[in-house]
Order: C-alpha cells, then sequence, then structure tokens
C-alpha cells in the first residue's frame, strides 16, 4: 500500500544496528554450499552499510580496519555494493596543501540506500499512529484509516489498467503490472483453478503484521480492480515469502480474507 508507505517508511531490510561494535574478522565461506556464502555476504554488506552511514565518507583501508576484512576482502564487497547502485567512490577532500599522488578515494553511501536505513524506525512510528488510533476509535477507525491508505493506490492503479478490458485474468495481468510500477514486484498467472495474483515485496509488511486491516483493505482493491472475488490465501506480514491472491474462475460480489497467522 503506497501510501501506508508513506507513514511507515519503504520497506527494505536496513543493515544490522551496532554492527561496528561486534565486528568480527570475515570467514570463510561455509563448506555446505553458496547460499551460506551469499548469506555471509550479505552480513558483511549490513555491517559495511551500518559504517558508512555512522562515518560518512570513509576509506577501502578504514573500513577493512574497523571490521576486520583483509583489503581484497572489503574492496570485493564494495565492487558489489557499486555495482548495485549502494554506495558512490570520490577522491578525498583535502584541507591545505596536499602531497605528491592521488588523492585516496573515499566511499559514501548513495541516497537508496540510506533512505532503507531507516526502515524499522519509521514502521515503528507507524506502528505507534495505529495503536493509538485503535485505543481511542477503535477498530473501526483504524480499518476507515487503512481503506483511505489504499485509495489513491487504487485509483492509480485503475487509470493504469484501462486497456484492461473486462475478463478478470488480464486485468489481473495488468493490475500486476501497475502494482509492479508502484514498487510491489508482482505478476499473474493462470492455474487450473483460475489465477493468481503474487506480490514479492509488501512496503508495509512489520506494520501490517499488527494490523491485518491494511492487507484487508488492500484485498478488497484488488477485488474491485479485477472485478471479481478474490481470496487472500498467503500474505508476507503473516511469515509467508510472498502475498498470494487466488482469483476464482467464477466471479462473485464477495470479498474474503483467508488469514494465514503462524
Amino acid at each position: 500500500m503506497k501510501n501506508a508507505a508513506a507513514l511507515s517508511g519503504q520497506p527494505a531490510t536496513g543493515p544490522v544496528a551496532g554492527a561496528a561494535a561486534s565486528a568480527r574478522p570475515e570467514s570463510a565461506p561455509p563448506a555446505s554450499g553458496s547460499s551460506g556464502s551469499a548469506a555471509a555476504d550479505l552480513s558483511t554488506r549490513d555491517r559495511v552499510t551500518q559504517l558508512l552511514l555512522e562515518r560518512g565518507a570513509t576509506t577501502a583501508g578504514q573500513l577493512g580496519s574497523a571490521l576486520g576484512l583483509s583489503p581484497a576482502a572489503i574492496r570485493r564487497h564494495l565492487d558489489a555494493m557499486l555495482a548495485d547502485g549502494d554506495v558512490l567512490a570520490r577522491e578525498q577532500a583535502v584541507r591545505g596543501s596536499r602531497g605528491r599522488g592521488r588523492p585516496a578515494k573515499v566511499f559514501v553511501l548513495t541516497d537508496a540506500a540510506r533512505g532503507r536505513c531507516g526502515t524499522h524506525h519509521y514502521d515503528n512510528i507507524a506502528t505507534a499512529a495505529l495503536r493509538w488510533i485503535s485505543r481511542n476509535g477503535g477498530s473501526t477507525a483504524v480499518e476507515a484509516f487503512a481503506a483511505e491508505q489504499v485509495a489513491a493506490l487504487e485509483d492509480r492503479c485503475r487509470a493504469a489498467m484501462e486497456d484492461a478490458g473486462d475478463d478478470p485474468l488480464a486485468r489481473a495481468e495488468a493490475l500486476a503490472g501497475a502494482l509492479t510500477a508502484e514498487g510491489y514486484a508482482a505478476n499473474a498467472s493462470t492455474i487450473a483453478s483460475g489465477g493468481q495474483l503474487c506480490q514479492h515485496h509488501c512496503p508495509v509488511a512489520h506494520v501490517a503484521a499488527e494490523f491485518p486491516q491494511l492487507c484487508e483493505a488492500e484485498t478488497a482493491v484488488i477485488s474491485r480492480l479485477v472485478g471479481t472475488h478474490v481470496q487472500r490465501l498467503a500474505t508476507i506480514a503473516h511469515g509467508d515469502g510472498v502475498c498470494t491472491t487466488h482469483i476464482p474462475a467464477q466471479s462473485r460480489n464477495t470479498v474474503t480474507t483467508v488469514r494465514t497467522d503462524r
């Protein structure tokens, strides 16, 4: 829900808090296979991100020393982060007279990477705000808030689906494209019992885990946009890897939400 994301912050996984304090030398990749190595790389890059967030422009040597990494290891991670658009490299500003040789290169976070670092902070603010609404207005007030947050999203998706026709499955494909443009990484597919809409990213997953009204409001929007009854089978907010919405082959005029609490 894009508008709710404005309150909760764009979801993404931020760096591990306190990484600099707990830094330790990089260990060799586990023998179990590439998945363990990839997880270790991600953890190290989270620690690099945390240091850059705390220190600002920093040289590769300074980062390697703080994390206990060899020059080759820290440069491998920085090269990957440069390729992913998470860091920028620039010459270090030198005050006063400059000695011989080229200035040292420093690394800084990009705006996109810096924006992801505050995710959980804004999630906490959004959750606190919804708790306040719930205490003072009850569940009806939370439902009204959730419906208002997805209203603009519904309008934008409806405009993007103008040429989709009336077939629910064709509309689901058009909706997947519209949702992907909104940051949901969505796709639609045809299955034996109808269709399936999958969303691989949820901007408000942490908040919706406590307030399922956000998921329910989104499900209602999907139903209206597709033009048929839908069933929400799984949600990221309740621990599933993907938000999955089933679109039955025969239409009805109701919305059903199937919760997947663990």
